[in-house]
């Protein structure tokens, strides 16, 4: 129902036949009368130019195959109805003079305006982007008539989804507050027939002048973004902008969200470069220092793929993350904030020397054994000692507690872990000596061994290479000839394979034990020679010289026996 004209009579139109007649007939009488307008020349002309455009769209939208069956067209038309009634009631009381005020007419003339570019914008809307096309039937009629369930259901979500695109701003609220319900509903349903269009239209409302049309819309993002299928859309329609700007003054539902929306999409390189261009470093540093324990573990895991990322590394320092990273190892709200931090500094300080003597100076050495002790995975703070360890004395390792730490690790930590720590080993053996001594005085040799039977490659070959620099110390060697699974398993290590890496320094460790009668016999029972024709054949450091000297032990006892 809607009033026409100027008069206070409803009229009741039930097609969207009758309602496209209804607005052809009113745009020639509001033509007419706007023309003989004398006041406000310069806004009824531009009301003219408008008033003009509709028959055109009117023309497009009656022309279109589903014109009498969409819900959404049937709506347009009694807007553009409306709009036009409008203009005709204006264009009365401007030609009668009979108004309240000029600046009161002023402001009513720039409404008109405004409403019918609105009209113009969703008629060009209903047939450009499809919507015309996807929303065809009031939900009940499709409901009545599909045999399948689902496809009415995504009849009515693609009505919902087109109506975020038309109409005035209250209108989209309401379509908001429909679409919140059924995203937490029914989310497979919206994914499935969710478009670019949409995407588009969602990310225009995140900059709307209500918060709480920017609160609604950005949980809708964080559920799209979360989802996993809509990441590229909503990049290439900006959504980071104004997900950085909620960040930074948003309401604090909507700092939550739009923080898990970055987090989420800052797992894509191109992405996490991109937040810190838009400026996005800076407020997310202030939620790691002052926001809430969900929107904290989220801005610390998005800083840490963005600290992925070598080139901007320098950018995050400057801003002052390498403090406030100790600062969540130390008192993160979530345990998952810790996690994060760690495997921040594990990035930052992973190639940057600078990095490292700021982390030490910032007392993060401490913060990240006191992490050690705790429930939480390891292998990111192990990860982030090993960087550090060049550049710390052996003494001031020691007397931080760095060796049973590790050990520890290597007892009970996951393999992932115990991989990272026994590569820590081999960074701390390479420093000195009385490093080497250190480690194997710690109990490391029996735990490093064991490692050679992991399941994986990589954990096997840093298991090896530990070894291998250890035994160069004859006391470290004695202890890997007490264990008798020591030279069986060494000897595993050398099956010529690609995938298996860790032969050479499988090679290495059994030249040094070599000079042990016993241990060339247990190389040669277990079937070292074999393996070592292969590796010489390969050119692989040792393996010649190694098998030379197995094979004169060989000659050796063939003669004794005779």
């Amino acid at each position: 129902m809607v009033e026409d004209g100027g008069s206070d009579v409803l009229v009741d139109f039930h097609s969207a036949e009758e309602w496209l007649l209804h607005a052809q007939e009113l745009v020639p009488l509001a033509l007419e009368k706007a023309r003989d307008v004398k006041g406000f020349p310069g806004r009824w002309k531009m009301i003219i130019s408008k008033l003009e455009q509709i028959p055109s769209r009117l023309s497009d939208l009656s022309s279109h195959p589903c014109f009498s069956k969409n819900t959404l067209c049937k709506e347009q038309l009694q807007a553009v109805s409306k709009t036009v009634g409008e203009a005709i009631a204006l264009a009365d009381q401007c030609l009668k003079e009979k108004y309240e005020g000029k600046l009161q007419m002023q402001s009513n003339l720039d409404s008109l305006s405004g409403k019918l570019d609105l009209n113009l914008r969703d008629c060009g809307l209903l047939i450009k982007t499809g919507v015309l096309g996807e929303a065809t039937l009031p939900p009940s009629s499709v409901a009545s008539s599909s045999a399948e369930p689902e496809a009415a259901t995504q009849s009515s979500i693609r009505e919902l989804l087109a109506r975020l695109q038309i109409g005035h701003l209250e209108a989209k609220h309401k379509a908001l507050d429909k679409l919140v319900e059924v995203m937490k509903e029914d989310e497979k349903n919206v994914l499935a027939v969710l478009g670019r269009s949409n995407i588009a239209a969602l990310v225009q409302l995140l900059t709307a002048g209500s918060p709480r049309i920017r609160e609604k819309t950005v949980m809708i993002i964080c559920s799209l973004a979360e989802s996993g299928n809509c990441e590229n859309w909503l990049i290439l329609e900006g959504v980071l902008p104004p997900l950085i700007r909620l960040v930074e003054s948003g309401s604090t539902v909507s700092k939550e969200k739009a923080t898990i929306s970055l987090q989420r999409l800052s797992m894509s390189t191109e992405t996490a470069r991109s937040i810190l261009g838009h400026g996005g470093v800076r407020p997310l540093i202030e939620i790691c220092r002052t926001g809430d324990s969900v929107s904290q573990a989220a801005a610390c895991c998005t800083l840490k793929n963005i600290s992925a990322v070598p080139e901007v590394r320098q950018d995050l320092a400057e801003e002052g993350i390498i403090s406030v990273m100790i600062n969540l190892l130390d008192c993160g709200i979530l345990l998952g904030s810790k996690e994060y931090a760690a495997e921040c500094l594990q990035n930052l300080t992973s190639s940057n020397e600078d990095f490292r003597r700021s982390v030490v100076s910032e007392g993060g050495i401490r913060s990240l054994l006191a992490y050690l002790d705790g429930p939480l995975p390891q292998e990111s703070a192990v990860g982030a000692l090993r960087n550090l360890v060049g550049s710390l004395s052996v003494d001031v390792l020691v007397s931080l507690g760095l060796l049973p730490r590790l050990a520890h690790v290597l007892r009970s930590g996951s393999l992932a872990a115990q991989q990272v720590a026994a590569s820590s080993i081999c960074r701390l053996c390479s420093s000195s000596a009385e490093m080497k001594k250190l480690v194997g005085q710690a109990g490391f040799i029996p735990l490093l061994l064991k490692m050679l039977e992991a399941k994986t490659n990589s954990a096997r070959e840093v298991a090896a290479q530990a070894i291998s620099s250890l035994i160069t110390l004859s006391q470290n060697r004695r202890e890997v000839k007490r264990d008798d699974k020591s030279v069986p398993n060494l000897v595993q290590l050398l099956e010529p394979s690609p995938q298996n890496t860790a032969k050479k320094y499988a090679v290495s460790s059994l030249v040094l034990l070599s000079s042990s009668k016993k241990c060339k016999k247990l190389m040669i029972a277990y079937g070292a020679v074999g393996y070592l024709k292969k590796l010489s054949e390969m050119e692989i450091p040792g393996a010649k010289k190694l098998l030379e000297r197995l094979e004169r032990g060989k000659l050796k006892s063939l003669f004794s026996r005779k």
